[in-house]
């Protein structure tokens, strides 16, 4: 593992953005470079990185030259090694982008093309409306309204963001909860650390709603990159806005289907496309003939929000709306409707014309928040009672989920058991973790027609799991592609938690080729706590004891001990104690740099999987931070031995027996 030293690198978010593999590779190049010329500046890199794969092949040398002055004035500037890193990831991007390959054909495709385009102008609309939006949700915050109000006609919304505080705030305005505000650095001026322990938060908490944050650095905040920081925002606000668009919060949306085979399909589409399924089913109910596809082409002319409003508020609609000739005369009309309505605008009617499709899918959302209608019709509402509605199956779906999301695949899932039916994106997820697994050869790019094409798919997903030694008993790749809840669930546990021990095992520059197993993590765990004075103690990942959430505040205070402020951390005695310590916890392991997706009932209910990875997420971080190499770090080899025989009889062993199918194919 020595040869590992050299391409370490200090930042824990640049780290994850590639592989061993990969680092190696560009650490090579980079020295290559160096050392054809005895040191290597930003003017260098546009002829010196044509050698390199998509950065070299889809942009020229003009190009990167023109892409790297606009980022960086100073071309004289020496560039590091990490600092060559983040260019490539910004260049790799913008070649994606202009190749058409960042998934623009997915339906969710403005969750990435928000953050990955990385274009070097900003629609003024849509900072407009973005300010708008955070001077209405966030005037009251009680450290923000020194701020607020933003005048939208400057660039103060990036100076303001430079802290990280707002960022955060607009999370949890997103998804209540998120961030516990007790772990947001709010003093008047902060340091450079407490700055960048802000940003770290907010991102990881980004990535923990569903937010695209690939090549997005703490770095981009404190520079103020006004694409960047707003394409954030951007996404944070959709999903706010979507979030209403699924039949947990919205049951009257059973509406826009028939029986129950419709509703499952309903349940598995992304928000975008359920609003789009509202906005016709609305339109048809107004005689509208066309069928409404996008928020662009095919609203520019007003004609469908004009009949749409008429169909939700007809006591505020004007004749001359559908009459008028011209389409900006005629959004203009649809705009003052909406007012009429109380609709929050989001958008010009020259947005409209111009087809925003940013802006045109805020509107569409917010319209359809405030006035969806809907009826609730007790028959199909009460079929819909009748559904299975697992809270642990739907927690550890949306976990798997984000965690494949924040890889920056090729496609951004919105559902694991529709969405991986296929394999491809399992193939991907796979190559990700093992580069070089997967063989290409044999496998079939989507779009699939032909099912047989998928089995082969899911065949090499299940080969390539019992290659890693995956508990994958009595199981076929034809369950895959049949959407086997449970199969689908073991199998990602099993992939998220190799994962996590490939990564502990890269660093440890002392194990000689030795696995590290979960009883490593939990020594680990329990000699840091141990050693900085406290009596807690983790028997196992599923010891009930955790639940109060004192084991891991003590384990995070260990690894950095001014992250816990002890007087805000409660006894740990009520539930609602619990919760309040679980969520202080998850946001201070993001604070530091843990990316995890485990939400606050994981803790209070110690859901052994969640703890695992919460656990050895903090144990990966320490580690890096160290350098890998941790003196001391376990402790005698018969304690190791007892602790190895506790953890296989909680976690190991129960990914097996979830994994695995009977006899008579039941799991």
């Amino acid at each position: 593992m020595s040869g590992y030293v050299g391409i370490l690198v200090s930042d824990p978010w640049l780290h994850n953005q590639f592989t061993q593999v990969e680092l190696r590779s560009l650490k090579s190049h980079y020295m290559s470079m160096k050392r054809e010329s005895g040191r290597l500046t930003l003017g260098d890199l546009a002829s010196k990185m044509s050698r390199l794969k998509v950065v070299g092949e889809n942009l020229t040398e003009q190009e990167r030259a023109s892409f790297i002055q606009d980022l960086y004035q100073n071309q004289d500037d020496e560039v590091d090694y990490e600092f060559f890193l983040k260019i490539y990831l910004k260049l790799q991007a913008h070649a994606s982008a202009r190749t058409g390959s960042t998934g623009a054909k997915n339906s969710s495709a403005f969750l990435k093309a928000a953050t990955t385009t990385l274009l070097h102008t900003i629609s003024e609309s849509e900072k407009a409306s973005y300010v708008a939006h955070i001077n209405n949700y966030l005037s009251e915050d009680k450290f923000l309204k020194r701020y607020l109000p933003i005048d939208p006609s400057t660039n103060n919304l990036f100076d303001i963001a430079k802290d990280g505080v707002l960022l955060c705030k607009l999370i949890n305005v997103a998804v209540p909860g998120t961030i516990d505000d007790r772990a947001i650095n709010t003093k008047a001026v902060l340091n450079p650390w407490e700055r960048n322990e802000n940003h770290t938060l907010c991102l990881n908490s980004a990535k923990a709603i569903g937010c695209t944050v690939v090549n997005i650095g703490t770095q981009d905040f404190i520079e103020a990159r006004r694409h960047l920081v707003l394409g954030l925002i951007s996404q944070i606000i959709k999903i706010q806005l979507l979030a209403d668009l699924n039949l947990k919060k919205t049951p009257q949306l059973v509406e826009l289907v028939g029986d129950g085979k419709d509703v499952e399909e309903l349940m598995s589409l992304p928000p975008e496309k359920i609003l789009l399924r509202w906005m016709n089913f609305q339109l048809k109910k107004g005689g509208y003939n066309k069928t409404v596809t996008n928020f662009s082409s095919d609203i520019k002319d007003a004609e469908a929000y004009a009949c749409l409003l008429k169909v939700l508020a007809p006591e505020h609609s004007n004749p001359s709306t559908l009459t008028v000739k011209d389409p900006l005369e005629r959004a203009k009309l649809v705009l003052e409707h909406a007012d009429k309505m109380g609709c929050k605008r989001y958008l010009t009617a020259r947005d409209i014309v111009e087809g925003s499709p940013n802006l045109n899918l805020a509107f569409v959302a917010h319209i359809f928040q405030h006035r969806n209608g809907l009826s609730t019709q007790t028959k199909q509402i009460s079929f819909l009672e009748t559904m299975p509605d697992d809270a642990q199956v739907s927690r550890e779906e949306r976990a798997f989920r984000l965690w494949i999301n924040s890889m920056g695949l090729s496609t951004y899932i919105n559902n694991v058991f529709e969405d991986l039916r296929n394999g491809w994106i399992l193939l991907e997820t796979l190559d990700k973790v093992s580069p070089g697994i997967v063989n290409w050869k044999i496998a079939n790019k989507p779009p699939i027609k032909m099912p047989f094409r998928k089995v082969e798919n899911c065949n090499q997903v299940v080969k390539i799991g019992k290659q890693l030694k995956f508990s994958l008993v009595n199981i076929a790749g034809n369950d895959i592609v049949q959407g086997n809840k449970k199969l689908i669930l073991a199998y990602l546990w099993q992939l998220m938690r190799y994962n996590i021990l490939q990564l502990l095992k890269n660093l440890r520059f002392h194990s000689f080729g030795k696995e590290i197993t979960d009883a490593d993590i939990l020594q680990w765990a329990n000699n840091k706590v141990r050693g900085s004075g406290s009596q807690c103690h983790m028997i196992s990942f599923k010891d009930k004891s955790l639940s109060n959430g004192t084991f891991f505040l003590e384990l995070l205070s260990s690894v950095q001990p001014r992250v816990v402020n002890w007087s805000l951390v409660t006894k740990g005695v009520t539930d609602e104690e619990k919760k309040m310590n679980a969520t202080y916890i998850i946001s201070i392991a993001r604070k530091l740099g843990c990316s995890i997706f485990l939400l606050p009932e994981d803790i209070t209910e110690v859901n052994q999987k969640m703890i695992l990875t919460l656990t050895a997420s903090i144990m990966y971080w320490f580690l890096l931070k160290q350098g890998g190499d941790e003196k001391g770090w376990a402790s005698s080899d018969s304690e190791n031995s007892s602790q190895s025989e506790v953890v296989s009889n909680s976690t190991t062993d129960d990914s097996a027996s979830e994994s695995s199918a009977d006899e008579n194919g039941n799991m």
